[in-house]
């Protein structure tokens, strides 16, 4: 198995909050109604959290290949909200003392985590 997981990058923009939005019937005001965030204490539009979660999905699928999926477990928490106009990069290391578990991870372009947890496929 690899021990780097190749990474996954999206550019998060309105035009993408909405067709996220549009693909899933999440129309959560906290995503979609500028006015509505902007009054809660998140101060702004936040992008879906499953949307950012799809990059460490495609990092592996990437690197494992589709078959390696099957089974493919994920145990990550949201570490901070996602914005308009931030780059988010999916990836992960696999653990040296336990093949098939990778640390798994979503950042910013600030280098800032947004999501960290662990991903365990069968080797």
């Amino acid at each position: 198995m690899p021990n780097q997981l190749q990474p996954v990058s999206l550019t998060v923009t309105m035009p993408t909050i909405m067709a996220y939005a549009d693909l899933t019937d999440d129309y959560n005001p906290i995503h979609v109604d500028r006015e509505f965030a902007e009054r809660t204490e998140m101060k702004g539009i936040i992008a879906h959290g499953t949307m950012s979660l799809n990059l460490i999905w495609q990092s592996l699928r990437k690197t494992l290949g589709t078959p390696a999926m099957a089974g493919a477990r994920l145990d990550i928490r949201f570490v901070r909200p996602v914005r308009e106009n931030d780059i988010v990069t999916g990836g992960g290391a696999e653990r040296a003392d336990t093949p098939g578990t990778y640390d798994v991870w979503v950042r910013n372009q600030k280098d800032e985590p947004v999501i960290t947890g662990t991903a365990t496929v069968a080797p």
